[in-house]
């Protein structure tokens, strides 16, 4: 028996469509579907989806990432949607804390976060094309193209920013400011080893020396932690002159 296909309208035998890959079991939408398939399915399953591509970025980050790019994608969860996705939570998260992010660090802070207010989700991205460029360059040795050190570097954003949340669920319970220095202290070294870990696994399977590989990741994760830094301290000044 032959169907056209609901999306293509490509005559399909069989139960996808050889065309453009939708499946013929298309039906209406009705609430259970959404709530069971959609949400559930597409949000919540640990083997694909958002909570799948998480677990992957603290199993076998590297691993797992270079496997996607090279062609492994059907339970990746899109990257752009989850770093959006992340910043939700990341948001949520801020409305419970005790104190303000923005106090817990102080005035040398005040131009950025004015900034970050109405700009994150543009801002979050700002440091991307540089590191992957200095990733590009630096191990251009294994013929991954710029564009696929660009999505390497937007998944390692999302590990990074899951790291990141330790400090907001603190803050829900605790307002002593010098104990969350030290937490932000522990999360920057924390966020050091991860860019390191991430690298050294994603780029492990390519034609480096062991030791001139790890030479060459702890440089970026040097230059990563330095680019942020540097883009922060940019916005704040930014935000210090225009925003008020």
């Amino acid at each position: 028996m032959t169907n056209n296909c609901l999306n293509c309208n490509e005559e399909i035998i069989g139960k996808f469509c050889s065309n453009c890959s939708q499946a013929t079991s298309i039906h209406r939408f009705s609430l259970g579907h959404v709530i069971k398939h959609d949400f559930i399915h597409g949000i919540f399953h640990f083997d694909t989806g958002f909570f799948y591509t998480i677990k992957e970025l603290f199993s076998r980050p590297g691993h797992s990432i270079r496997e996607y790019i090279h062609g492994k994608r059907a339970k990746h969860y899109n990257y752009f949607a989850t770093i959006i996705l992340l910043l939700t939570i990341g948001y949520f998260l801020k409305k419970w804390t005790i104190i303000e992010v923005s106090d817990l660090y102080g005035k040398s802070v005040a131009g950025a976060f004015r900034l970050l207010k109405d700009y994150s989700k543009i801002a979050i991205f700002l440091h991307i094309p540089i590191i992957a460029f200095a990733s590009f360059v630096l191990l251009k040795k294994s013929k991954q193209n710029y564009t696929e050190h660009i999505v390497l570097n937007l998944y390692l954003l999302c590990g990074v920013l899951t790291i990141s949340f330790v400090l907001p669920i603190i803050m829900i319970f605790s307002a002593d400011r010098q104990f969350l220095l030290l937490i932000n202290n522990v999360l920057t070294f924390l966020t050091f080893l991860y860019v390191i870990i991430f690298y050294y696994q994603y780029f492990s399977v390519f034609d480096f020396k062991k030791y001139s590989l790890i030479i060459l990741v702890v440089i970026i994760a040097i230059l990563y932690l330095l680019t942020k830094q540097l883009i922060n301290s940019s916005l704040n000044t930014i935000g210090l002159k225009y925003l008020h």
